[in-house]
């Protein structure tokens, strides 16, 4: 579950990185206050430890997808 929730944040930040590059607008800052109020921060913050949270499934990817498949009895197609 948390590496859902990991996922969903940091897929949250980039699009949020996208709509920055492109448009020159922060959709968090935005939302939360701006991007100096205390919610915007912790929201920053929440979404810069998610994606280093989800550097581990970088690592962890294959293992998971081969313990699923042994629980299945289904055979691993990489």
């Amino acid at each position: 579950m948390l590496d859902r929730i990991s996922l969903l944040l940091a897929i949250i930040g980039g699009l949020n990185w996208g709509i920055l590059g492109i448009f020159g607008f922060n959709f968090l800052g935005w939302i939360f206050g701006g991007t100096d109020s205390v919610i915007s921060r912790i929201v920053f913050t929440l979404v810069g430890l998610a994606a280093i949270w989800c550097i581990s499934l970088l690592f962890r990817e294959r293992d998971v997808l081969s313990h699923q498949s042994s629980r299945t009895g289904d055979r691993d197609y990489y």
